[in-house]
C-alpha cells in the first residue's frame, strides 16, 4: 500500500463501480445485452464494455504505456471488436453494428480489469497521482483527476444507463 488516503479512496471507488457493473451484467443473455432503451442509445453491452475498456486503457496504456488486458488476452480478436478503440467518439451507426458476448463474459473482463487495476491504484504514491497525463478528449490532467472523473464518475454514468436498460427489460434493479 502507498499509505496514501487519496489512492486508497480512488481504488475503493474504482472497485465499486467495476464490481457493480459486473453485478449488472452477470445474469444477462446475449439478447438482453443488446437491448437499447431507444433508437440512438447504445446497447447495455456497449455501456459495460466501454466502462471496462476505458479503465483498462487508462491505467495500463495512458498512464504506463503497457498493453491493456484487452490486448494481452486477445479479447479484440475473440469478441470481434476494435483492437485499440474503446468507444469514445465512435458513431452510433458503427457501435450499433457491434456484437457483444453474453453478460457473464463481459462481467469476466470487468472482473479481470478490477483485479489488476484496483491494487495498482491503491499503491500509487501522491506524487504519481499528481503527475500530468494527456488523454483525449480531456487534455492534460493529473492522474488523480483522470481516475476520479473518467474512471469513477464517467463509469457511474454508464452504469446508470445499464440499470435503466435492466429495468426496462423487467430485470430486478441493482440499488447501489
Amino acid at each position: 500500500m502507498a499509505d496514501n488516503p487519496l489512492a486508497e479512496s480512488l481504488a475503493k471507488f474504482t472497485d465499486r463501480v467495476l464490481r457493480w457493473t459486473v453485478q449488472s451484467m452477470e445474469d444477462l443473455s446475449q439478447e438482453e445485452v443488446h437491448f437499447r432503451t431507444h433508437e440512438g442509445q447504445n446497447c447495455i453491452g456497449f455501456e459495460a464494455w466501454h466502462i471496462a475498456r476505458t479503465a483498462d486503457n487508462l491505467i495500463h496504456f495512458a498512464f504506463e504505456r503497457e498493453k491493456p488486458i484487452w490486448l494481452t488476452k486477445n479479447l479484440h480478436e475473440e469478441w470481434g471488436l476494435p483492437k485499440v478503440d474503446q468507444g469514445t467518439g465512435t458513431s452510433y451507426e458503427e457501435v450499433s453494428s457491434w456484437v457483444f458476448p453474453e453478460g457473464a463474459v463481459i462481467a469476466g473482463y470487468l472482473n479481470d480489469v478490477a483485479d489488476v487495476i484496483v491494487p495498482r491504484i491503491a499503491d500509487m504514491p501522491l506524487d504519481y497521482l499528481n503527475s500530468i497525463t494527456r488523454i483525449v478528449p480531456q487534455g492534460e490532467l493529473p492522474k488523480w483527476e483522470i481516475i476520479g472523473q473518467v474512471i469513477i464518475n464517467h463509469s457511474n454514468n454508464h452504469l446508470g444507463q445499464i440499470n435503466v436498460g435492466r429495468s426496462m427489460q423487467g430485470k430486478e434493479g441493482l440499488g447501489f
